[in-house]
């Protein structure tokens, strides 16, 4: 069976965050496989660097307002969407006071790591499956770019298999350079509890759950790996390939398209 629709769950995408290897890639790796006549969703967090004025970004009333608990806290789901100018692709921005509106990306206005990366992570992923849920639309493939879309096949693998959105969709997640050095937080692994994605799940896992770990735990519950870029860290490329798992290695960009399609594939006959 081949693949038809693939949601993309981005950690940034330009124009809306600032140019950089993954945020361009953000904009493009949708694009090429649209172009290769996929129908496509594509998500990403709404940071508070976001201009949403000038980016034409809009609140979509009939998906937002959820309820999503966190680590025992009620975090309202605020979902908006706009157009990435000269292109067919639709982005779908989760939102939320705590953890995005006026806040910069994974640093603070003095460059400083937030402390809450990893509760972020786990809100973005739970607002994009929920969100996902709502729109009834089913995806072949999920594919996930950058550590901020990292809890999202171990939540589909686990606490959304049974879902008729998700129980047959193949996960393929991205590997990117780390720009994370901070560890998580101590109250992560408790924070992403969640249905059958327990935290005792996470045992085999440092105690200190940092990038490395989190990159670990999105190899382990998907389906393929893609290397995204330069920079992948050694140790991270060698827990790649013990896995055994299919890989795509680095490809540029004028060749991408064709390399996902037929990756693609591969998982879908796997």
């Amino acid at each position: 069976m081949k693949a038809k629709k693939v949601l993309f769950i981005n950690q940034e995408i330009v124009p809306y965050v600032p140019d950089s290897e993954m945020s361009l890639l953000g904009k493009h790796v949708p694009h090429v496989v649209q172009e290769k006549g996929y129908e496509i969703r594509t998500f990403m967090p709404k940071w508070g660097i976001i201009n949403e004025r000038r980016g034409q970004l809009h609140e979509v009333i009939r998906l937002s307002r959820m309820m999503l608990i966190i680590d025992e806290t009620d975090h309202p789901l605020i979902i908006k969407v706009a157009s990435i100018p000269q292109t067919r692709i639709q982005v779908y921005f989760i939102d939320n006071d705590d953890y995005f509106n006026h806040r910069q990306m994974a640093f603070d206005e003095k460059g400083i790591e937030c402390d809450d990366n990893g509760e972020r992570a786990i809100f973005f992923a739970r607002g994009v499956l929920e969100t996902v849920k709502k729109l009834r639309w089913v995806p072949d493939i999920i594919h996930c770019q950058g550590w901020m879309t990292s809890v999202v096949p171990f939540y589909i693998k686990k606490a959304y298999q049974d879902e008729p959105s998700f129980a047959n969709t193949k996960v393929v997640t991205s590997l990117f350079a780390n720009h994370l050095k901070k560890q998580l937080g101590d109250d992560f692994k408790r924070a992403v509890d969640f249905r059958d994605a327990k935290s005792e799940l996470l045992d085999k896992y440092n105690k200190k759950f940092d990038f490395i770990e989190l990159e670990k735990l999105a190899v382990d519950y998907s389906d393929g790996i893609v290397e995204g870029g330069d920079g992948v860290e050694p140790k991270l490329m060698r827990y790649v390939q013990k896995t055994k798992k299919p890989f795509m290695p680095h490809t540029a960009d004028d060749q991408l398209g064709d390399a996902l399609d037929a990756f693609y594939d591969t998982l879908m006959e796997g």
